[in-house]
């Protein structure tokens, strides 16, 4: 194995992978919290629409969001604004796993006990700072396990990236596998790779869940 090209190759690819994984997640957790707060919220035509939103975008491969946005809504845009992969991907994934990450802040919020709320506004905050004072520090404590598995299944299909020819990590085991024509050490590398970097992720989602349950334990509503 020659270690050296290995690293020159792999190095750089893991850290657009991390940085992929990173701005994808950022952009579903925004986009998810705006869907969520419609999914729960007063108006009767947001809670449909968002609705409509989650149900439409888990139904669609994530494989296929992705041709879709670089290859379809940017050939479209071609005249305006010419999307790069990397912008393409991270629009892709946080699209998708928004849907999925509303569902978790709608499941959050509804979790919390009502007389939290009617006792905000009785001390006389208006919906909105009930919302982002009283519900939502809650409610994002409640979920943020989930939020963290979500993180994880993130960077495993970050791997979808490839197919937009981003340089990450699957991207590049392709081209060193093709450049030393040593599939199986390729990929038992990048597999490992993967592994490396999900496995502490896990085990950090394993640990603040125990630690919510703890504290939850000892301080019940």
């Amino acid at each position: 194995m020659n270690i050296k090209l290995y690293v020159q190759t792999l190095l750089p690819a893991l850290g657009w992978t991390a940085l992929l994984t990173v701005t994808s997640l950022t952009v579903g957790v925004a986009l998810g919290l705006v869907i969520g707060l419609a999914r729960v919220g007063p108006v009767r035509s947001l809670r449909n629409a968002a609705a409509i939103y989650v149900e439409l975008v888990r139904g669609i491969p994530l494989f296929v969001q992705i041709l879709y946005i670089y290859y379809g809504i940017g050939y479209l845009i071609r005249n305006i604004y010419v999307p790069s992969p990397f912008v393409s991907a991270t629009v892709a994934f946080g699209i998708c796993y928004a849907a999925y990450i509303a569902e978790i802040f709608r499941a959050g919020f509804q979790s919390l006990d009502r007389g939290q709320a009617e006792a905000a506004r009785a001390l006389g905050m208006t919906r909105r700072q009930t919302t982002r004072l009283v519900l939502l520090p809650q409610a994002f404590r409640n979920i943020l396990p989930a939020l963290g598995n979500e993180g994880v299944a993130l960077l495993k299909d970050t791997s979808l990236a490839s197919v937009v020819t981003i340089g990450e990590l699957t991207q590049a085991g392709r081209a060193l596998s093709s450049l030393t024509l040593k599939s199986f050490e390729v990929w038992t590398v990048v597999a490992l790779i993967y592994v490396a970097l999900t496995l502490p992720l896990s085990w950090g989602v394993r640990k603040l869940e125990a630690r919510l349950r703890v504290r939850g334990a000892a301080h019940p509503a």
